[in-house]
């Protein structure tokens, strides 16, 4: 496939998703930066609705960074229990908000370097961020959805390796495209293209599929 073609052909995807997914924003409900950082940090391992169920109470709990950075934290697992590995999180959670009062202001870090600092925060996270937050562009989260997807479609070499496949869609999505285009592919991986059994016949990007044309097709 020529270079040309190739990008015709993610232009394409691009497009169909749009008009699939119009709004490509992340399912976590969140007012305020650090609800999103710290629902991201409860939603590993487990699902986005789940999340969405357990921050109310906690975040109607303590309603302030200032107040989870003061949390106990065993009250904090009271309340994210149900979300699994709760003593790790309710710790990451603790202590990244007490780091955010000391360190940068009450504020959530605005860059990369900074956002890895904070305990229970990697590249996935932080990239969540600086698109959802601070709208940078060309960010890419490369979560199990985007990795899945984006190897089908022939967008990355097929890559099981988060680091690679955020490498790899760089370098050939628009920067101002790549973070809703993310979101998107988590949305056609929770509708048609699931892990368990991609939906291939009801897949409008087929004619962009390289595992369509090649295993289907």
């Amino acid at each position: 496939m020529t270079k040309q073609k190739k990008k015709a052909d993610v232009l394409s995807i691009i497009e169909e998703l749009k008009r699939l997914y119009p709004e490509g924003i992340c399912s976590l409900n969140y007012p305020k930066p650090y609800e999103l950082l710290f629902s991201v940090r409860l939603a590993a391992q487990c699902t986005d609705e789940r999340v969405n169920q357990v921050t109310p109470a906690l975040f109607a709990r303590f309603p302030t960074l200032e107040s989870l950075a003061e949390a106990d934290v065993s009250e904090v697992e009271t309340y994210i229990h149900s979300t699994g590995f709760f003593r790790a999180k309710a710790r990451d959670i603790v202590a990244a908000s007490r780091m955010m009062v000391e360190e940068f202001g009450g504020r959530v870090p605005d860059n990369m370097e900074d956002l890895l600092k904070l305990p229970g925060v990697g590249r996935k996270t932080a990239n969540l961020i600086l698109g959802d937050v601070y709208h940078t562009p060309g960010v890419v989260v490369a979560d199990t959805h985007c990795i899945r997807i984006s190897g089908k479609l022939g967008l990355t070499d097929g890559t099981k390796d988060p680091a690679k496949v955020e490498a790899q869609l760089r370098a050939i999505l628009p920067p101002e495209e790549s973070n809703d285009f993310c979101h998107r592919l988590v949305l056609h991986g929770r509708a048609v293209c699931t892990a368990r059994k991609p939906d291939c016949q009801n897949c409008t990007l087929r004619p962009w599929c390289a595992f369509f044309q090649k295993e289907v097709g």
